[in-house]
This record gives C-alpha cells, sequence and structure tokens, in this order.
C-alpha cells in the first residue's frame, strides 16, 4: 500500500471525527428506527429517531451502498455508534451552497408555494425562502387600487404554482434568512438601456396599473416609471384613465434606478 494511503489511515484512526464535523458515509444496514453507516476509518454511524423522521422524504429511496453526507451529534452512543444527523448537514451545506450562489450572483428558478401581502414563499434547497413584492418585476408586482392588504395579498396569492426566475438579495444562515429577488435579474439590463433617458425626457406608453398613490406607466424596453399623484393635472384625473390606455409623460427624476413621470409637466 503506498505510503500516502497508509498515513491518511493512520492519522484518521488517530483522530476520531469531532461533533459537529460533516462526514461522508455508505449505508450497510436499514432498520425499522435505524439507519447504520460504514464510515471506514471513523468507525459506524447511526441516524435514529427524531433525525431519521425529520429525513425520511429524503432518504426513502435510498438503500444499501447509497453515499451520505452526515453531522457528526455524539461520538459514541449507548451501543457504541456515532450519533449521526442527515438533516443538520444537509441544512449547512446547503447554506454553503446558497452563499456560492450569491457571491456568483446566479440565477435560477424557484415555483411559488405560497403568498402573503409582503410577497411570496417558497423553497430552495429545502430552506424556507422569502420573495419581497418590492423585488418583482413590474408583470408580476400587484397593481391594487387602494394598496389593500387583503387584495395586494389575493393578487400575490395568484402566483401560486408559478415559475420566477430571480437572484439572491440576502442571506443570514444564523437569522434563517433567505431573500430573493426577481428584479436583481434585470437590474445590470436595465441600468444600461436608463443611461439612454435624463429628467426633461418625455416617454410615450402604456398605463400598466393604477393605484391611490398614482398610475404607473410601462414604456421603451419594457421600462416602468410612477406618475404620482400629485403629477395627474385635475382634467386628467385617475378616473378618467385606465390600464391600457397610451399617454406621454414626462420623466422628473431617477433615483436607484425607478423613474418619476408627470403629466403636469407636458403643458
Amino acid at each position: 500500500m503506498p505510503l500516502k494511503s497508509l498515513k491518511k489511515i493512520k492519522e484518521e484512526i488517530i483522530c476520531p471525527p469531532k461533533v459537529g464535523e460533516i462526514i461522508e458515509g455508505k449505508i450497510i444496514n436499514r432498520g425499522r428506527s435505524s439507519l447504520f453507516l460504514d464510515l471506514g476509518a471513523k468507525g459506524i454511524g447511526v441516524i435514529t429517531g427524531k433525525e431519521l423522521f425529520n429525513a425520511k422524504e429524503e432518504l426513502k429511496n435510498l438503500g444499501q451502498g447509497d453515499a451520505l453526507s452526515c453531522k457528526v451529534v455524539s461520538l459514541e452512543t449507548e451501543d457504541g455508534y456515532r450519533q449521526l444527523s442527515f438533516s443538520q448537514a444537509n441544512r449547512e451545506l446547503a447554506w454553503k451552497k446558497l452563499i456560492e450562489s450569491k457571491e456568483k450572483e446566479e440565477v435560477f428558478e424557484v415555483v411559488i408555494k405560497a403568498a402573503n401581502k409582503g410577497g411570496l414563499i417558497c423553497q430552495v434547497k429545502g430552506l424556507q425562502a422569502f420573495l419581497p413584492a418590492s423585488q418583482l418585476l413590474g408583470e408580476h408586482y400587484p397593481k391594487v387600487e387602494g394598496g389593500d392588504p387583503a387584495k395586494i395579498a389575493a393578487e400575490l396569492q395568484k402566483l401560486i404554482g408559478k415559475k420566477i426566475k430571480v437572484k439572491i438579495f440576502d442571506l443570514d444562515p444564523k437569522e434563517n434568512k433567505l431573500i430573493l429577488s426577481e428584479k436583481a435579474i434585470e437590474k445590470e439590463k436595465m441600468e444600461e438601456i436608463l443611461k439612454n433617458y435624463e429628467a426633461g425626457d418625455v416617454v410615450e406608453g402604456e398605463i400598466s396599473g393604477i393605484t391611490n398613490f398614482g398610475i404607473f406607466l410601462k414604456f421603451n424596453h419594457g421600462l416602468e416609471g410612477l406618475i404620482h399623484a400629485s403629477e395627474i393635472p385635475e382634467e386628467k384625473n385617475k378616473s378618467g384613465l385606465k390600464v391600457g390606455q397610451k399617454t406621454k409623460a414626462k420623466i422628473i427624476e431617477i433615483i436607484n434606478s425607478r423613474i418619476y413621470l408627470s403629466l403636469k409637466s407636458l403643458s
């Protein structure tokens, strides 16, 4: 046997696994309430009780010889096995991958599972994630007259079951916080397009939403701006404007990629 292999085996025997360490093993036996893993020189590990129940869905199709990464919970049970947790290891590895995904600014797809007045809820690598309404693109943003929370929630619930492409906006494993953004995907593209516009430019577009605080106007390249209620002339009050109607508006300000428009400034 090569000297390098002998040295590795010696180190594993002298240095047993530590509590909290994630190690890989192969399934060697499966009982009604226990799952045994061969950890090589690190001994025999077992997943039992609540730990086995919590991971039953992920483990149900695995059998003898399949490899698993688990976290060492205890170095020795009453029967002399290493006590393991698959769910804890799976969670820790999931957070690690999500941190890497955020650093790489990766785009991925999620399926919306639930909604509330604040946004959408989904699962990413087995972890619950939140997609705030403020991070949705115009086509998914709930443009509700009066800003009624119940109506906003009702509009967002229409997205349950839909697939949406997102990026990670913020995350904190210690706080169990995972925030997603749909807007972030288009951010760079929109910022580049916005370089062609400045305050004073007149644009023509289509009304995409009407709320109690103003009107949303969608124009060139999928850009969308807000015409605040105070920027709508009395003779063109909101009751006389409809979704789908075409109109011109003047850009009065662009702040953090947000476009603010005016109908008053046209006259």
